[in-house]
């Protein structure tokens, strides 16, 4: 082998080694002296600061970062693998059927099941149970193929299994963009003239990101009959983990119910059709339509405030960072004066403790998310002598002291008035512990996001978050994409502690996602996200989220986004006053 033919590969613990150029990263980590370093089987590896699945060949010299399956990227790739593991067994006991892949629901994946001529029962679901068990057994080959993206398209069309897909995949080569599939060779532009496709056997499917090189390496699943749909089911952090104990959340899944209605109000399921709706300069009407019904919905929770009658005094509005509070509590609060109530808000920042005071993290740090950090005792006293009718006076707490502080403002309630609280704890009972439940109406929102990228690829609601969160501190907060992304792993898990536990205990459900928006929030995002060096940890998350946003077409103009939207709260042009 000559000197040209070898390529130098650094692995991240430190060693160095030589391979043959286009050595695959699967081969790479079956040397004895990469394997014996992992207790758990290799998932992927990130490649120069992109990620990168096993079967990828590597040309030149590289420093490597070996994943395995009990890291957040491995996991990723294990319910990925076991969506696909899903999709085969469907195809295989029922020819014709289809799997949808809806939204995430109680620690899972919740999955629609189309059967020609029959409907999904227990028996059903148990069967595709047994024969997914039967693929992981046999601990079947995973493949990786690229096709030409014209033969692709072409491919996907004359099988008639996924016209969205094939819908989506011109569109993107007429907008010369990357397909959402990073594991190939790097990209040296934005263009992608291949298509990446998993295989199995027969099957085939189209699944964003690395999957895992074989089936054997899913441990552990379930599959749980959830009419009129599954929950597919995994570990949290770990192949080898228990699942996580299922907890029923009904009123999540109807609110995901109706997003999903929602969506085919407006004949918008999927991204391909939004694109279509942009390119045919119709996307004024699916902007009026979303809005609509924003309206409507806020207006009939003005409706139930009104029929609950004078026992409700106090509002309490609780949702995970980016939901759109702010905004949704201003619109509520115009339904509610048409509605005769007038709302007066109190902010429960300002019944924090003294810094002094506050509790520390793990990590010895402040822990403002903590429920702990709120003065309980003086803020259920206020709410009871303001809900007897008495005078109180209101605390100012003091950011740049950490102090608590008095300075005259006072507060009496009329006989029209409601208190309105926000906060991340607002749905936790604990806050308000000294008010009594009949009084009391807690609201949920989050942004649900009613499209999918086609029936097999949803998009997290999560994803929507965090894009709406960079594109707000960006505008309002002078902070950069790196440092977004960088708090993002904190931010979500104060919301697995103080908000998720809680939201079965809202009265009332609000889905803030537009159908539009990402199209919208795109032209602002994406060049954040491009200025992030490809040197810092941060670089990986934002090449995937600039893939995921290459599927959106670019809405041409804001004028039809109304200034009372939400959406108008992250990119700077809302009528209220949201940014304080």
């Amino acid at each position: 082998m000559t000197q040209r033919d070898n390529i130098l590969i650094r692995f991240s613990h430190g060693t160095a080694m030589h391979f043959a150029k286009e050595t695959t990263l699967l081969e790479m980590s079956e040397h004895h002296a990469i394997r014996d370093l992992y207790a758990e089987p290799i998932a992927g590896a990130i490649v120069d600061n992109m990620v990168r699945d096993l079967q990828t060949k590597i040309r030149e010299d590289s420093l490597v970062t070996f994943f395995p399956v009990n890291t957040p990227l491995g996991m990723e790739a294990y319910r990925r693998t076991l969506n696909f593991v899903l999709i085969m067994a469907v195809e295989e006991l029922y020819p014709n059927g289809t799997v949808r892949v809806e939204h995430s629901l109680s620690k899972g994946l919740y999955c629609e099941i189309g059967l020609p001529n029959m409907t999904l029962t227990r028996q059903i679901t148990k069967q595709i149970r047994d024969r997914m068990k039967e693929i992981i057994e046999e601990d079947r080959m995973i493949e990786r193929q690229v096709y030409d993206r014209l033969k692709a398209v072409k491919k996907v069309e004359e099988e008639s299994i996924n016209d969205e897909r094939a819908c989506l995949l011109r569109q993107l080569d007429q907008n010369n963009a990357t397909v959402y599939s990073p594991v190939g060779d790097i990209p040296k532009t934005e263009r992608q003239d291949t298509l990446t496709v998993y295989q199995c056997q027969d099957h085939h499917v189209y699944l964003y990101g690395p999957m895992l090189p074989r089936t054997g390496y899913l441990k552990k699943f379930d599959l749980m009959y959830y009419s009129p749909g599954v929950i597919l089911r995994y570990p949290a952090a770990s192949p080898h983990e228990a699942l996580p104990a299922f907890v029923n959340r009904p009123k999540l899944a109807e609110i995901f119910a109706e997003a999903e209605q929602w969506a085919n109000i407006m004949k918008c399921p999927y991204v391909a059709d939004l694109n279509s709706m942009i390119e045919a300069g119709t996307y004024g009407q699916i902007i009026r339509l979303a809005e609509a019904l924003h309206e409507k919905k806020i207006a009939q929770i003005a409706d139930k405030i009104l029929k609950r009658g004078k026992d409700l005094r106090l509002i309490l509005i609780a949702g995970p960072s980016s939901s759109g509070k702010t905004t949704f509590a201003q619109r509520l609060s115009i339904q509610l004066r048409v509605n005769g109530i007038t709302p007066v808000p109190i902010s429960v920042d300002d019944y924090f403790h003294n810094r002094e005071d506050t509790p520390l993290d793990e990590q010895g740090n402040y822990d403002f998310e903590s429920i702990k950090a709120v003065d309980l005792a003086l803020l259920n006293e206020h709410l009871t002598k303001l809900l007897a009718g008495e005078e109180i006076e209101l605390p100012y707490y003091n950011f740049k002291t950490g102090k608590r502080e008095y300075r005259g403002k006072k507060l009496r309630l009329a006989p029209d008035e409601v208190l309105v609280v926000e906060g991340i704890h607002a749905l936790n009972e604990q806050m308000t512990y000294a008010i009594d439940r009949a009084c009391k109406m807690k609201i949920y929102i989050s942004a649900l996001t009613q499209l999918s990228i086609d029936r097999h690829n949803r998009i997290s609601t999560t994803d929507t978050r965090l894009i709406r969160r960079m594109v707000r501190d960006h505008q309002f907060r002078g902070r950069d994409a790196v440092h977004t992304l960088r708090s993002w792993y904190s931010v979500r898990n104060g919301e697995e502690k103080n908000i998720f536990p809680y939201q079965e205990e809202a009265d009332v459900m609000f889905n803030s996602a537009l159908l539009y928006e990402l199209a919208e929030l795109k032209k602002h995002a994406k060049p954040l996200l491009k200025a992030i060096d490809q040197n810092v940890p941060e670089f990986i998350e934002a090449q995937r989220l600039i893939n995921f946003l290459n599927c959106f077409k670019e809405l041409p103009s804001d004028k039809d986004i109304p200034l009372t939207s939400i959406l108008g709260e992250f990119i700077g042009r809302s009528g209220f006053s949201v940014n304080e």
